[in-house]
């Protein structure tokens, strides 16, 4: 299991940071519902270059391109299913040719949340009036093309209230993929307004998550939700938030405040999978990286 491998009791693992700005930050545009994920139609070596950008800032976990990425955003590109399969594992591989050979880096596949995919914005409010079992059928194809493209993990990421939760958590279930689960959140609620407590419980007797925790939020969301994490479900927690700016619909405002300010804290709260999210380029994880120090990433010996 990949909390093994990484030998999560012996210190933080640092993770990359947001995809897209850095994408951005190289000048290519990523408006559209595929957003990330249309370089992996038009353009996989700019995702090579974005990913080699954050192991060289010193992240151990660089996360794929597929985000935003499904079956049924592809075939809106005229992409069939099995051609959607190719560009899942895509994504994989292009993360892999970053990482390089060797031992001491790991891909973890990103399975954003159905509002990703919709791109509406609805991915920060949860409640898309479908059922469990109706996410669920969404969420499992495109986890099954993910882990059939063997990355050392997945990323259920982004998650805004427990129903889609519940529906990851069955959809990962015997897909051979250890996975970490992480909320976005808010107030010390969910997205959707549920008590952390209950939404990380949902995760405590999975097998397959081998982390919990939060991702896109303001860094001061982090240090509660990592204490809760521990605490209700015993797993280390992943914790990776936003620069600090706030977004007010038209652009970024305010200064940013963090991951690295934090970070020590977190990790003397049970932190063990530590990185950024939006707004946090290769500078910022260059900074958590001298906050941290570097995790050994190598496994014991026997």
């Amino acid at each position: 299991m990949i909390a093994v491998e990484l030998r999560l009791d012996r210190g933080p693992v640092l993770l990359d940071g947001g995809l897209s700005n850095q994408l951005a930050a190289a000048g290519h545009r990523l408006d559209g519902e595929l957003w990330s994920a249309r370089l992996l139609l038009d353009d996989p070596e700019a995702l090579v270059a974005a990913h080699r950008a954050y192991v060289a800032a010193g992240a151990r976990v660089v996360t794929t391109a597929s985000y935003q990425a499904s079956f049924e955003g592809f075939a809106r590109r005229g992409v069939g299913r099995a051609g959607a399969a190719e560009l899942f594992a895509r994504s994989v591989a292009v993360a892999r040719e970053a990482t390089g050979p060797g031992p001491g880096r790991w891909v973890a596949a990103s399975v954003g949340p159905y509002g990703a995919v919709l791109a509406d914005g609805s991915e920060y409010r949860g409640r898309y009036g479908l059922t469990v079992g109706e996410l669920e059928r969404f969420h499992r194809p495109r986890i099954e093309a993910l882990a059939a493209a063997g990355p050392d993990l997945l990323a259920l990421e982004t998650v805004p209230d427990t129903l889609e939760a519940a529906a990851l958590l069955r959809a990962v279930r015997g897909a051979g993929v250890p996975a970490w689960l992480s909320y976005t959140v808010h107030g010390g609620r969910t997205r959707a307004g549920q008590p952390l407590a209950a939404a990380f419980a949902l995760a405590a007797e999975v097998d397959e998550v081998v982390a919990v925790g939060v991702n896109c939020c303001a860094p001061g969301e982090v240090g509660r939700a990592v204490r809760l994490a521990a605490r209700v479900t015993g797993k280390p927690v992943v914790a990776y938030p936003n620069s600090g700016e706030g977004w007010d619909g038209t652009g970024w405002t305010g200064r940013a405040d963090g991951p690295a300010r934090y970070a020590r804290d977190w990790v003397a709260a049970g932190a063990r999978l530590v990185g950024g999210c939006c707004r946090v380029g290769p500078d910022g994880i260059a900074e958590l990286a001298a906050v941290l120090g570097a995790a050994d990433p190598r496994p014991a010996d026997g």
